[in-house]
């Protein structure tokens, strides 16, 4: 039974870390904005979603509520960078993450600094208590396959068709009168509400969060997920989900069977990443499935 409890947790954080690999590829491999402080949005949503809940709220307004404020940090961040090149966006990104982990490292009147926020409710728990694991399965599997749909509908649109403009060529999207500057703030809310809600399933399925989860690291691995995945493919951005989080966790428990501390472990695993990483940069930069470039022949 251990077992199985195992594979279901790690399902579930590969539902959540999709969502979050497939809003970071709508940002990067579609509008193709260096963000290199998505874990914000993350963390916004998450502990959005705890405190309100906490305070007697209902998990969709929980949930909701950290989407939309998330958005409206990504709103905010995007509007004095997104004329910016993409080297300064990285770096306005990255400090935008840490001032997100920093504040809520110091704040003890709100989430109890660096304590963290602890006994967050799982949602409908009462009504599932013998089987609530595979509840929670089905439904971060459910707002995976709602991410996805959404993010092949904007995609397909118009609206993703300019983006992919703009992220190949933004000076002939520009003379075509493509508003540049308002595509690229759209580009980020959307990742950024995305994010959000993989950071409201978070915290509900750990029921404890704390500013430790939502380092800079956090972000890289969600970059790894897409580099390894596929830039641009939705399908391989879930991939690279699969791949990275399933390592990531199932190495954690090597150190009952091998001779290795835990330190030594966990840096031998980001060891792996890394060089995972390296690999794919050097002899498959374009990803375990690449992207799809359609192509219009003019008679």
């Amino acid at each position: 039974m251990a077992i199985v409890n195992f594979f279901i947790h790690v399902i579930i954080m590969v539902g959540i870390y999709s969502i979050l690999s497939l809003s970071l590829n709508f940002q990067v491999g579609i509008s193709g904005l260096m963000n290199f402080g998505h874990v914000a949005y993350f963390a916004i949503g998450a502990y959005t979603s705890a405190l309100l809940t906490m305070a007697g709220c209902p998990f969709l307004l929980g949930l909701f509520s950290g989407m939309a404020l998330a958005g409206l940090f990504g709103f905010i961040i995007s509007l004095p960078t997104a004329s910016l090149k993409a080297d300064y966006w990285a770096i306005v990104t990255i400090a935008a993450g840490e001032i997100i982990r920093l504040f809520f490292l110091n704040e003890q009147w709100l989430a109890e600094g660096p304590f963290g926020l602890r006994g967050i409710p799982r949602p409908l728990a009462s009504l599932f208590p013998e089987n609530y694991p595979i509840f929670y399965l089905l439904m971060a599997m459910f707002f995976m396959a709602f991410t996805y749909f959404i993010m092949e509908v904007l995609i397909r649109s118009p609206f993703g068709r300019a983006l992919k403009m703009i992220r190949e060529e933004e000076a002939l999207a520009s003379s075509m009168g493509k508003e540049v500057h308002l595509f690229k703030i759209k580009g980020m809310v959307i990742g950024a509400i995305f994010a959000g809600l993989a950071g409201s399933l978070y915290a509900h399925y750990m029921t404890f969060i704390s500013p430790d989860h939502f380092m800079p690291i956090e972000t890289f691995l969600i970059w790894v997920m897409i580099v390894i995945g596929g830039r641009g493919n939705n399908i391989g951005a879930i991939i690279g989900a699969l791949t990275i989080e399933s390592l990531y966790i199932s190495t954690r428990f090597l150190k009952d069977y091998v001779g290795i501390p835990a330190d030594i472990l966990a840096s031998l695993r980001m060891f792996m990443i890394g060089f995972l990483l390296v690999i794919f940069i050097l002899y498959r930069p374009e990803g375990l499935v690449s992207e799809k470039r359609r192509s219009h022949k003019i008679k």
